[in-house]
C-alpha cells in the first residue's frame, strides 16, 4: 500500500512533462471548419457595432463587446485609459516558464459614405455571391452549414479590422472548448482608434512597459499579398499628412468681369503639383529617395514573390506603373507623396462662373524607417520654397499679399511610424514554420507593406520584433464603400490562428 502514493506522484510527475497537444495539418483544418460557421455568425453581429473611433459611444459598446469576449475566454482584461480613447488589454498566463506573445488588434473603422453603398447599411453586414454578370447579390445562409468560400460578407470592418480579429477570437474558443493550452502566454491589446493614427498609443506603451511586455508583437491586420496565399509582412511604412494652401485674391471673383485680369490659384497649384513629380512618377523633391538602397539579394528576394506584372496593372486598370522600383514590391521600399484631395471653387450642380480665392491640397506621405517624416515634410517646406512661394502660418496679411506672387500655408501632422523586422529572424522562422505545417509552400513573406500601422511604439519601447498575419482579400475595398471579407479567407485566417496558437515558441 505504501508504493501507491509514489507511483501516484510518478504518474503526476510525467503527467507534467507531456507536452501540450500538437494538433497535426488535418486536425487544424478540422478544428477551423467547426468553427467557422459560428465564428461568421459572431462576426456579422460584431460589425453590427458602429465603430468610429471618433464617437465615444460607440468606442465603449465595441470596448464592452470585447472585455466580455476575452472574460468569457479565461483572460484577465484591464481598461487602459488614455488622454483619448481607452485601450483594452486582455491576458491568458499559461506558464511563468514560457514565453509570450502580444496580439495587436484593430477595432474601429473608418468613416462611411451610405449613399455609396450597395446596401441600405454599412453597419448592418450582408452575405453576397458574386454573378455571371460581375456584380454580387444577397444570399441567404442558415448559420449552420459551411457556407460557400467564395461568398463574401459586406459591411464596414469586415477586413478592417473586424474579420482578423474574430478568426483569432474563434481559434481561441476552440482550443478552450477542447482543453487545449496555447503553447505560449498570450497578450492582447485592443485599439479603438487606430484609423485615427492611434494617438495615444505611444504614451500608453511607455506608461505601461511591463504590462506590455513581450517576447514578439503579432499584428492581426492588414490585407494578404494579391495572389491571396496566406501572407506574413514583416514591415510597414509609416505616414505623415499635410495640407497646402494656395492663396489667390481675398474672395472670389466674377471671371467675366476679372478673367485675364486676377490670376487664378488654381494654376499656380497646378504647377505646383506638378513639380513634385515627373511624367514617371518619381517624386521630384530634393533629397526624397535619400538613404534608401536594395541590395542584389534583396532585390531578388523581392522579384521572387508570386505576382504578375500585366495582370496586376489588368486589374488596376493602369497602362503603366510608377518608376520607382522595378516591380510592385520594390516601389514599396521607398518613401511616396500622393495627393489626396484637392479642393477649389464649386463643380457640378453648384458650379459658377468665378475665380476661386484658394485651392486647397491635401496630401500624404507614406514613410520608411530610413526617411522619417520630420525630414520629408523638412524637404517639401522647402522644395515649395524654390518653387517661388512664401510661405504663411495663417491668412496673409494686406501687405505679405502686396509683396509676394505666390502665397501658401503649409500644415501637417505625423501619423504611424514605420518598422522593419528582419524575415530571417528567430521570429520570422517560428511564423514561416506555423503556417507551413498547414499551407505548405503557399505562405508569401513580405518585406514590408504600403500601408501603414501603429506598432512602431511597441518596437522602440519593448525592444522586440513584430511581424503583421494577413488574413482579408486582396480586392477587399478597405476604407471605401463595399468593404467585404471573403469567406475562404477567414476560414483560412481561423486555420492560421490556430497553427501559431499550436506552434511551441522555443
Amino acid at each position: 500500500m505504501k508504493r501507491i502514493p509514489s507511483l501516484f506522484l510518478l504518474c503526476l510527475f510525467m503527467v507534467q512533462l507531456v507536452p501540450a497537444q500538437t494538433l497535426s495539418e488535418g486536425e487544424i483544418r478540422a478544428a477551423a471548419h467547426s468553427v467557422y460557421p459560428s465564428g461568421l455568425t459572431e462576426l456579422m453581429e460584431f460589425m453590427k457595432i458602429p465603430n468610429l473611433g471618433s464617437d465615444s459611444i460607440m468606442v465603449a459598446q465595441n470596448l464592452k463587446w470585447c472585455e466580455e469576449t476575452f472574460t468569457s475566454l479565461g483572460f484577465r482584461t484591464t481598461v487602459l485609459p488614455t488622454s483619448m480613447a481607452p485601450l483594452l488589454f486582455a491576458e491568458k498566463k499559461v506558464s511563468p516558464r514560457k514565453k509570450t506573445i502580444l496580439f495587436y488588434l484593430q477595432i474601429d473603422g473608418q468613416p462611411v459614405d451610405v449613399a455609396e453603398w450597395d446596401q441600405e447599411d454599412p453597419f448592418n453586414p450582408v452575405i453576397k455571391r458574386k454573378e455571371e454578370d460581375g456584380t454580387w447579390s444577397p444570399v441567404s445562409w442558415d448559420g449552420k452549414s459551411l457556407p460557400d468560400p467564395d461568398w463574401r460578407v459586406f459591411g464596414r470592418s469586415a477586413s478592417d479590422s473586424k474579420g482578423p480579429a474574430l478568426a483569432f477570437i474563434s481559434a481561441l474558443e476552440y482550443l478552450k472548448e477542447h482543453g487545449i493550452k496555447p503553447e505560449f502566454n498570450i497578450k492582447v491589446v485592443m485599439d479603438f482608434q487606430e484609423e485615427l493614427g492611434s494617438p495615444s498609443l505611444p504614451v500608453a506603451v511607455s506608461e505601461n512597459r511591463d504590462l506590455f511586455g513581450a517576447d514578439m508583437v503579432l499584428i492581426m491586420d492588414g490585407t494578404r499579398h494579391i495572389s491571396n496565399w496566406p501572407t506574413l509582412c514583416f514591415g510597414a511604412r509609416g505616414i505623415a499628412t499635410a495640407k497646402i494652401r494656395v492663396f489667390g485674391p481675398y474672395a472670389p471673383l466674377h471671371s467675366g468681369q476679372y478673367g485675364n485680369y486676377a490670376p487664378n490659384p488654381v494654376f499656380e497649384a497646378g504647377r505646383l503639383i506638378s513639380s513634385f513629380k515627373d511624367e514617371r512618377g518619381r517624386v521630384l523633391v530634393k533629397g526624397f529617395y535619400d538613404g534608401v538602397t536594395l541590395t542584389d539579394e534583396e532585390k531578388k528576394a523581392l522579384g521572387s514573390l508570386p505576382e504578375n506584372e500585366d495582370s496586376l496593372r489588368h486589374r488596376l486598370g493602369i497602362h503603366q506603373r510608377d518608376a520607382v522600383g522595378e516591380n510592385y514590391q520594390e516601389s514599396l521600399q521607398y518613401p511616396s507623396l500622393n495627393i489626396r484631395g484637392l479642393q477649389s471653387g464649386w463643380v457640378g450642380k453648384e458650379v459658377r462662373t468665378l475665380i476661386p480665392d484658394i485651392v486647397d491640397i491635401e496630401l500624404d506621405m507614406r514613410l520608411v524607417p530610413e526617411t522619417p517624416g520630420e525630414r520629408l515634410v523638412g524637404l517639401l517646406e522647402e522644395h515649395m520654397k524654390t518653387q517661388g512661394f512664401h510661405l504663411v502660418d495663417t491668412l496673409p496679411t494686406p501687405e505679405e499679399r502686396a509683396k509676394y506672387p505666390k502665397l501658401a500655408s503649409l500644415e501637417y501632422r505625423l501619423g504611424s511610424l514605420p518598422f522593419r523586422t528582419d524575415i530571417h529572424s528567430a521570429t520570422g522562422r517560428y511564423l514561416n514554420r506555423a503556417l507551413s505545417r498547414v499551407f505548405g509552400d503557399k505562405v508569401v513573406k513580405m518585406r514590408t507593406t504600403g500601408g501603414s500601422q501603429p506598432i512602431a511604439p511597441f518596437i522602440r519601447t519593448l525592444n522586440v520584433p513584430a511581424v503583421s498575419v494577413r488574413i482579408p482579400n486582396p480586392d477587399n475595398n478597405i476604407h471605401a464603400p463595399n468593404e467585404n471579407l471573403r469567406l475562404g479567407n477567414f476560414l483560412e485566417g481561423i486555420e492560421s490562428c490556430l497553427a501559431i496558437l499550436n506552434e511551441p515558441l522555443k
